[in-house]
């Protein structure tokens, strides 16, 4: 069984929305400053207004480990992790599958992986 993220009120936008193809970034509406991972108020103005937009899905690597221990349940080691500065400004983090090199500064677009039906997980390949 795979390791399954958290998700509450603030994320649920975000899983719904790899479930339909989407990666979403939540905005707040009232000041418009984009955040992530999702939270309850805004970091900015701390408004509670909150919405998302569909991000482009494309992004530059700012960092990355290769996990090669602990095992992780349902995954086969290595894994790539990587931290991404997407083109909307807000960096997330994530698996980059299919690569046996990578580095600072390599572009990367997200795919996403359908876990189950509960489940569709962004990941990253090279672009």
């Amino acid at each position: 069984m795979a390791v399954r993220p958290m998700v509450n009120r603030d994320s649920q936008f975000f899983w719904d929305g790899t479930r339909a193809g989407e990666l979403r970034i939540q905005v707040c509406n009232a000041c418009g400053a984009k955040r992530f991972p999702p939270g309850p108020a805004c970091q900015s103005c701390d408004a509670y207004d909150r919405g998302f937009e569909v991000a482009s899905g494309e992004g530059t690597v700012f960092s990355y480990v290769v996990h090669r221990h602990p095992p992780v349940p349902g995954k086969e080691l290595p894994i790539v992790i990587a931290l991404v500065d997407l083109d909307e400004g807000v960096r997330m983090i994530g698996e980059v599958a299919g690569v046996d090199d990578l580095a600072i500064g390599d572009r990367v677009r997200v795919e996403f992986d359908r876990v189950d039906d509960e489940l569709t997980l962004p990941i990253w390949r090279k672009a």
